[in-house]
């Protein structure tokens, strides 16, 4: 499918374009194998997700805490990253069982190593990230302001990729378009769920604990369940389907259709063979101001 694109990027890169770490990211992580949406109140919902999950990845409760953590933040990176490494194959796995009566694998393999290589990608550049910020307090002044604005690019880079990733999911919508809310919702329980389990409220009390660990993937699962179902209901895309089987999706039409002329595309003719704009008729007795002639 990449091959079919011709390239992998969503847009093409200059070098002032790596002065606006978001722009890179919108290019690497969003590329130009990734189908569009199907539907605008569909994409609308993936927005809504989008804020959801990033409530979930962030951790508000940092901010609860009376200030921003950033060390906490980046082991919260880490440990994300390495969440999304495990859990996003074996769901996918678990899916590609599902679909075993439907067709095969062998039909899935282009968009679903294209879905890995942007998994693996994403997954180096946050624990790249975090290994110039470890770094930035072992050497002295000088590498530690170059370390930290290089951190600080790629920390903007991660973000901005995040976003991106969070409303495709690692490309997954070219393998299956329900693969990235179901990824999306298993992603934030698996990672707000042992805090709750093990008590780890993070010096909250039980109320606040519930509504900021438990809130985001509650909010997650609910629009994600209203995607799938709007994608089945719409457009015949079932999740428990092979792609294979599912019907074709036509592309949206625009939000302001051109209206036709209500007389079909010719301009009907003024009486008499003479435009309405064009120039007055020849002047006779009978053209004249009197109705009757002489």
């Amino acid at each position: 499918m990449t091959g079919a694109q011709g390239s992998w990027l969503g847009r093409r890169l200059t070098a002032r374009t790596f002065l606006k770490p978001h722009h890179v990211a919108r290019a690497v992580f969003h590329p130009a194998w990734i189908p569009e949406a199907v539907d605008p109140s569909v994409e609308q919902l993936k927005r809504i997700r989008v804020i959801a999950g990033a409530v979930a990845a962030l951790g508000v409760y940092t901010f609860v805490q009376g200030g921003f953590a950033f060390d906490e933040m980046l082991d919260n990176a880490a440990t994300a990253s390495a969440v999304l490494f495990f859990i996003t194959p074996l769901t996918v796995g678990v899916m590609l069982w599902v679909w075993r009566r439907g067709g095969t694998v062998r039909q899935l393999k282009v968009p679903l190593v294209n879905a890995f290589k942007l998994l693996l990608l994403f997954i180096g550049s946050v624990l790249t990230t975090v290994l110039i910020f470890r770094l930035g307090d072992v050497f002295g002044i000088v590498a530690k302001l170059v370390l930290s604005l290089a951190g600080l690019w790629l920390a903007l880079f991660v973000i901005a990729g995040a976003v991106r990733l969070t409303g495709n999911f690692f490309g997954t919508a070219a393998v299956h378009r329900g693969l990235p809310p179901l990824l999306a919702t298993v992603t934030t329980w698996l990672m707000a769920v042992p805090d709750f389990v093990t008590g780890d409220l993070h010096g909250l009390s039980l109320t606040m604990g519930v509504v900021f660990i438990l809130g985001a993937p509650v909010t997650v699962t609910a629009i994600a369940l209203l995607e799938l179902r709007r994608l089945s209901r719409r457009h015949g895309i079932r999740l428990t389907a092979h792609p294979a089987v599912l019907p074709p999706v036509a592309p949206s039409p625009p939000p302001y259709a051109p209206r036709s002329h209500p007389y079909g595309p010719h301009v009907p003719q003024a009486p008499y063979g003479h435009h309405p704009y064009g120039p007055p008729p020849p002047y006779s007795p009978r053209n004249s101001a009197n109705p009757y002639g002489s």
